[in-house]
């Protein structure tokens, strides 16, 4: 008798899976036929749902203030390109008028 190997499902088929069960009420069996998984699977995940689901409403402290700061650091930088780009075009019409100055069109 040969073992099969176990599949691992992507957290967005769980939570699709989840969802129809709970929001569109689609019974257990019939998503078990679908998925071809077992029923313990679907209340394994729906348990973890509620016990780890929470965490995804924490607010995590400092980060306003680091995303404030990140902001900072790239209107920063966008400065920077943007002045970066305004030298090289007065180089480069420097360097055409020169051109054309020299008789080197």
């Amino acid at each position: 008798m040969s073992k099969q190997k176990r599949r691992i499902f992507d957290p967005q088929v769980i939570l699709k899976i989840l969802k129809r069960h709970l929001v569109d009420k689609v019974p257990v069996s019939d998503l078990c036929d679908e998925y071809k998984i077992h029923p313990t699977d679907i209340y394994r995940w729906q348990k973890k749902l509620f016990e780890e689901g929470g965490s995804a409403f924490v607010r995590v402290k400092g980060a306003d203030t680091e995303t404030k700061h990140l902001h900072e650091k790239l209107d920063e930088a966008q400065k920077k390109i943007t002045r970066k780009n305004e030298v090289l075009s007065e180089l480069m019409e420097e360097h055409v008028q020169l051109k054309k100055k020299l008789g080197e069109n």
